[in-house]
């Protein structure tokens, strides 16, 4: 078995505080996983809830490039036999080709959590297994708290891991459940058991001791052929080990070949479409993948990686899709906008280097007011084309404006949009059951008789961060509008200390942008 990735964001990591996946996030990150490269993705549990179920059964229908879908559970419950157990029954039915079994394999937590004796743990996880594996399921096996109990009674816990492997699991992932193990520590209990077992060992670390990254990077150093961790470390607790540093630690710095070249240039936009999808805030000091990996502003850092950026860089930045900034400089910026540029089908030849220089100074001064265009491609197209394309607008704004009614129980808001479309004068009202909805039902009114393709395409995600919580009220805002029409989807940003204007301006971003290539622009 070669080395494989196993991201369990969509389980795992939706279980950190104050992450809610909706179950079309769950699915647009299914989809940036598998064109990233990821072997495997855990859609979470399908005994659980009813949003699993509906994940289960709706990635059915996406066509994956790479990545194989597992379905999470527990091995069957305590003296019930294992066809009755509802929670496995469900896997049966998810559709899935991988499961994941996890079982207990610290005695405390089989007789004092659990309450259950060691043999009717151990009849569990055989039954579990042998059941699945005789309805042509693939099981990896996740020994839950194994360090831990490993050091506490390393008989039983080799004897869960063997049980397991007797069984039929296909790979056996040692858990530090708690994540307080020190690397020193899986590399030892690593050491002890290389060898006793066929089937291959991979590592499922917590950084509850902030060393999971590492702990997953020892566990490889002694033969472990499998990481699980999440995008951007989300988890528990302090979370799981960060696949945005497993990912280039194994692949830069040891030599393994996990993904491409150009997928692996793609993992910082990963990083920041998990972070906005889930309503988060990208953590600038992120390593490999954070706005500030690279940047540099102390005097003598500057001048020497003006000469040679190996001076005070571990990487080149852009092996990871980053980029190196330089503070109060004009070093920032080009390569990376470039790229983007390239990536979203520009012809770079149409560009000169003063009208790169030009777009980079004006993505420099938006990002500076907040913008974010990792996760709003639509909106950098845009203004790329308005810059240098002798771009006409579908339609011009005079004005617009909204109002909140309140009847009883119910509150209502109305908007009206004055604009100019095709020479003629468009004064248009609508309701709404907020400001944004009702501007939205209001926009696509008032041009859907110019522009019939409007009709295809509908908001379908909005997110509003915001950007200086200390202002309070009077806080920047970031939103993103994400619209769909029946071929693709497409995001787009505006930002203002007026969350209305910010979220007019990412929704006539995305009207012009859906209009744009259906008008037949190169860029689709």
């Amino acid at each position: 078995m070669g080395l494989t990735l196993y991201d369990t964001t969509l389980r795992d990591g939706s279980q950190g505080e104050g992450i809610a996946l909706s179950l079309d996030d769950k699915l647009k990150i299914t989809r940036q996983l598998d064109r990233f490269g990821i072997d495997f993705i855990e859609g979470g549990w399908p005994g659980s809830n009813p949003k699993d179920e509906a994940y289960f059964k709706e990635v059915q229908n996406m066509d994956l490039d790479n990545a194989k879908i597992t379905a999470f559970s527990s091995s069957r419950r305590p003296n019930m036999k294992v066809e009755e157990d509802p929670n496995i029954l469900k896997l049966l039915d998810s559709g899935v080709e991988y499961v994941t079994i996890f079982s207990k394999s610290w005695d405390l937590h089989v007789q004092e959590a659990l309450q259950i004796s060691l043999a009717e743990n151990l009849a569990m996880i055989k039954d579990t297994i042998s059941f699945l594996k005789e309805n042509d399921l693939r099981v990896f096996f996740d020994a839950e708290h194994f360090f831990d109990g490993y050091f506490n009674n390393s008989n039983y816990a080799l004897e869960v891991i063997k049980t397991a492997a007797e069984a039929g699991a296909e790979l056996l992932v040692l858990c530090d459940t708690n994540g307080g193990m020190l690397p020193s520590q899986v590399t030892k209990v690593m050491q002890e058991i290389r060898g006793k077992f066929e089937v291959p060992i991979g590592i499922h670390a917590h950084n509850d001791g902030n060393l999971a990254v590492a702990n997953s990077l020892a566990a490889y150093e002694e033969g472990a052929v499998h990481f699980q961790g999440t995008v951007g470390g989300l988890g528990e607790r302090c979370g799981n080990a960060d696949l945005c540093s497993v990912i280039p630690a194994l692949q830069l710095k040891y030599g393994e070949e996990l993904v491409t070249a150009e997928q692996l240039k793609q993992l910082k936009p990963l990083y920041y479409f998990v972070t906005e999808t889930a309503n988060l805030i990208p953590k600038n000091n992120k390593p490999y993948v954070g706005k500030s990996a690279f940047t540099h502003k102390g005097g003598i850092h500057v001048s020497a990686v003006r000469k040679n950026p190996h001076t005070y860089e571990h990487i080149e930045p852009e092996l990871v899709g980053n980029e190196r900034r330089v503070l109060v400089s004009e070093l920032a910026g080009k390569s990376n906008l470039l790229y983007k540029l390239r990536e979203v089908g520009f012809d770079l030849n149409d560009f000169s280097d003063e009208m790169i220089k030009k777009l980079v100074k004006k993505v420099k001064v938006l990002e500076n007011q907040g913008y974010q265009f990792e996760g709003a491609e639509a909106s950098l197209i845009l203004m790329a084309f308005r810059e240098f394309k002798d771009y006409q607008s579908f339609f011009e704004i005079e004005d617009f404006k909204t109002n909140s009614i309140s009847q009883e129980d119910h509150t209502y808001s109305e908007a009206v949009v004055k604009m100019n479309v095709k020479k003629q004068k468009v004064h248009i009202a609508a309701d709404g059951d907020g400001p944004v909805n009702a501007l939205d039902n209001c926009f696509r009114k008032a041009l859907v008789s110019f522009y019939p393709e409007i009709s295809e395409s509908k908001l379908i995600d909005y997110k509003v961060r915001v950007l200086n919580g200390n202002d309070g009220t009077a806080a920047k805002v970031r939103v993103l509008i994400e619209t769909a029409d029946l071929e693709k989807s497409w995001t787009t940003v505006g930002v203002s200390t007026n969350i209305i204007q910010a979220s007019w301006d990412a929704l006539v971003d995305s009207i012009e942008y859906l209009l744009l290539i259906k008008e037949g622009a190169r860029i689709i």
